[in-house]
């Protein structure tokens, strides 16, 4: 069994031997402290996950949401509304909801079309690419910055800065790895992250004017809100979350269905087919569970499966063993396109901190299947995936893939 609190555990993908043991004989599992964060407790079957998830009076956000251990100074220096409870967290929402909405989304659609076909048949120019930097990367990049209202020239820049931040354990994102270094002088931002430096600089100077955002995007909505403008800190945190949020976990879901299709050419034939376009995103999403898990704080002794949770004990919600958990879904490990009805939890369903970007999400990983499968006879794998070094986002970040094309 591997020790989830160890982010090597992850580098060749997700430990999924781990997690289907402790779904058998250890659903609510303690692991010791680790490299000077304190022990938590492990959620790993979907019933016990969802209930943690729909109860915040008794499993509270507003302690931090990663295993990372904060002093209340750090806490407050980097939360964003994820790290909230109700009602104060469901004030916000409010603000920022309706310019996700799944029928404002939905206007998207023909532009998503749109870029998924030119990205994709870019891509397919070449005898042979990665997956990831060609595909994957792409569209979620490009769609970032439709919906923060930024100029596509500061979009490379921008998912670069996200990839240091939300990969601050993988040094392929960034030379400041959170358990390589010391990376106390930037425990105030986000991840710990120097990049949240140059993150907050360019966010600045969103507040004070001084570098402008398209009107209809979701940062001049925050600002303009009736409800009451974003401010200061709230604002720079929430510019950081979008940034590194509305990217990577688009990307990791489409990198999943790269690696699913490459393993079983089957997936492109069944997509042909035409009759699954209503089903087929959710589907990979399940299974690529990009947001591997969210941490809770215990408010109060609680007995589960025979174990005690102390008060202020953290408590992770294993999205990602919930989502192959075989009480909840028939034959879990197996891509069924057509699964449905399909409840999986990678958006953090059933509570209130449900993931704004979902409807998008699911419009971008739609639009790319449409494409390489209207395209494509055939996907090869050339060699091994790559994997995030990273107990909190996990996914494919390089795979080189040689086309078949019809």
């Amino acid at each position: 069994m591997k020790n989830l609190a160890d982010h090597d555990s992850f580098v060749d993908g997700v430990p999924h031997d781990t997690f289907a043991q402790m779904r058998a004989d250890a659903p609510v599992h303690w692991t010791a402290a680790h490299g000077g964060d304190k022990g938590f407790w492990s959620l790993t079957r979907y019933a016990d996950i969802m209930a943690a998830q729909r109860d915040a009076a008794l499993f509270s956000s507003a302690r931090g949401i990663r295993i990372e251990d904060q002093s209340h100074a750090e806490y407050m220096a980097r939360r964003t509304f994820q790290e909230t409870d109700p009602p104060e967290h469901t004030a916000t929402r409010r603000t920022v909801n309706p310019a996700f909405a799944k029928p404002v989304v939905a206007r998207f659609a023909p532009l998503i079309q749109d870029l998924a076909r030119d990205i994709v048949g870019a891509a397919l120019e070449y005898s042979a690419f990665d997956g990831v930097e060609h595909i994957a990367k792409r569209l979620p990049m490009l769609m970032l910055g439709r919906i923060l209202g930024v100029p596509d020239d500061d979009l490379d820049w921008l998912v670069e800065r996200g990839d240091a931040l939300i990969g601050n354990t993988d040094p392929d994102f960034t030379d400041t790895v959170l358990d390589k270094v010391d990376t106390d002088a930037y425990r105030m931002m986000p991840f710990r992250s120097p990049a949240g430096v140059e993150l907050y600089d360019y966010a600045d100077a969103i507040l004070n004017g001084t570098r402008g955002v398209d009107p209809d995007g979701i940062l001049a909505r925050v600002l303009n809100s009736p409800e009451g403008r974003m401010e200061g800190q709230d604002f720079k945190n929430f510019f950081c979350l979008l940034v590194a949020a509305g990217n990577d976990t688009t990307r990791y879901s489409i990198a999943m269905a790269l690696w699913l299709i490459a393993q079983d050419n089957g997936l492109l034939q069944r997509m042909q087919a035409g009759d699954v376009w209503g089903t087929a995103a959710d589907e990979i999403i399940r299974l690529a569970s990009p947001t591997l898990h969210f941490r809770r704080t215990a408010t109060r002794d609680v007995e589960m499966h025979g174990q005690t949770i102390r008060a202020g004990d953290k408590v992770l919600m294993w999205f990602v063993s919930g989502n192959r958990d075989a009480a909840a879904f028939d034959a879990p490990e197996t891509v069924m396109l057509d699964r449905s009805p399909n409840r999986h939890m990678a958006f953090g369903q059933g509570g209130p901190h449900v993931c704004l970007g979902m409807w998008l999400a699911k419009l971008e990983v739609t639009a790319v299947l449409q494409e390489l499968s209207s395209r494509l006879s055939g996907l090869e794998a050339v060699s091994a995936p790559t994997w995030t070094r990273s107990n909190f986002i996990c996914g494919v970040k390089s795979l080189t893939l040689r086309p078949k094309l019809k």
